[in-house]
């Protein structure tokens, strides 16, 4: 997933890339849970986007959770339309590699997904996640709703503290309102699933997240 012409300054709207007015293909179905990739969000349900580096160990982590109905990897918070891989790759889209989470609130916590998202990477180290380097791999939560963005808020107070005790340094992660979600490409989609043996660079930094800790999860 790192690509040499990864690059660690985001690009402006003057030098970022142009991209296109149609969106780029990607897969029909899920190929974990079945049904359409893109299936309408059922009512009650709720949506997020998490970055924490490569995209396809991010998704893994996301669909192993009971309660999590639907994952999908796409681009997220740039400035190009429509990108492709390459072009994300590239430095000059500004997009991060995110998953796209679709979640019942009344079965696991939105809470219990932040757990999961600080535990499962460093959020301190900017725009790399491990080996990976590039604006692509930064730490991000995207929020569709004001509860949302409280908690996500809240959560990286509580984290910070711990990940300080421990040694650590300052969280890095954006916070953001969910922006446009591009579908990353086919081949991209549950890329774990169907390649079990391929790259993941995912890591945590072994500090526990205190929230969450009554919350179900698929663990």
């Amino acid at each position: 997933m790192l690509s040499i012409f990864s690059k660690t300054t985001p690009p402006t709207s003057e030098t970022a890339l142009e991209g296109r007015a149609t969106a780029i293909p990607t897969a029909q179905d899920h190929f974990v849970y079945g049904g359409a990739l893109k299936a309408p969000v059922t009512e009650g349900h709720e949506v997020a986007l998490f970055g924490m580096g490569c995209f396809w160990g991010v998704e893994r982590i996301f669909w192993s959770l009971d309660d999590v109905v639907n994952t999908s990897v796409g681009y997220a918070a740039g400035i190009t339309p429509n990108p492709t891989y390459e072009e994300v790759c590239s430095g000059q889209t500004g997009h991060n590699e995110v998953v796209r989470v679709v979640y019942d609130p009344a079965k696991i916590s939105f809470e219990a997904l932040l757990k999961t998202f600080w535990e499962g990477h460093d959020p301190t180290q900017g725009m790399r996640q491990g080996n990976d380097r590039g604006t692509q791999y930064r730490s991000g939560i995207y929020t569709t709703t004001s509860a949302q963005m409280q908690a996500a808020q809240d959560s990286q107070t509580a984290y910070e503290k711990s990940l300080k005790s421990a040694g650590h340094g300052t969280i890095t992660t954006e916070i953001l309102p969910a922006p446009e979600f591009f579908y990353a490409e086919d081949y991209h989609q549950q890329y774990l699933a169907k390649n079990p043996q391929g790259y993941c660079g995912i890591g945590g930094t072994g500090v526990s997240c205190p929230i969450g800790l009554g919350s179900k999860t698929g663990a």
